[in-house]
């Protein structure tokens, strides 16, 4: 079953806003989980599963974004937005498998230390910075996808459909 139509919408005009929002926050959660253990210990398994949200967001969304293209003119800003959309699936497995990684060493940390308070019951320095490192780089590099798409989709949408002078015949 694919999903097309929501409400007579196409889905995709409606999937793309859980995407535009999940995709960025879990890339910023992710980089303050990895870098700040306090934070981590807050969000604990919340940071995966928004992760992998996000990830499953992704391919419904492109998915839909497939069917619409099939629906609308073909148009070179079109084509160019489907193509940089099929880009942003490999950055949210990257944000689903670093969001995994630094929530399990996280967590074997923890249980290495029940109990323990600050420093002791956290990853260790070494890991942590290379974890904080990876995450800056998946977080920024999928922030970055997603804003490439939504410029892109918005320029394929509005570029013949505004004009820049206002209408008088408002009342």
């Amino acid at each position: 079953m694919e999903l097309d139509l929501i409400n007579g919408v196409p889905a995709h005009v409606l999937l793309v806003h859980v995407v535009v929002v999940l995709v960025p926050l879990t890339a910023l959660a992710l980089v303050l989980c990895a870098a700040l253990p306090p934070v981590m210990r807050r969000f604990g398994s919340a940071l995966p599963v928004l992760a992998l949200v996000s990830l499953i967001a992704v391919p419904l969304t492109t998915d839909a974004g497939e069917w619409l293209e099939r629906h609308v003119g073909s148009d070179a800003l079109v084509r160019r937005h489907a193509e940089l959309g099929d880009g942003l699936l490999p950055w949210s497995v990257g944000l689903f498998l670093v969001s995994a990684a630094v929530w399990w060493l996280h967590r074997g940390a923890a249980r290495r230390t029940p109990g323990a308070a600050g420093p002791a019951g956290t990853v260790g320095v070494p890991l942590r910075v290379a974890a904080s490192v990876l995450s800056l780089v998946v977080g920024v590099g999928a922030g970055v996808q997603v804003y490439r798409i939504g410029d892109s989709g918005a320029k394929a949408a509005w570029h013949d459909a505004y004009s820049t002078t206002a209408r008088s015949d408002r009342g």
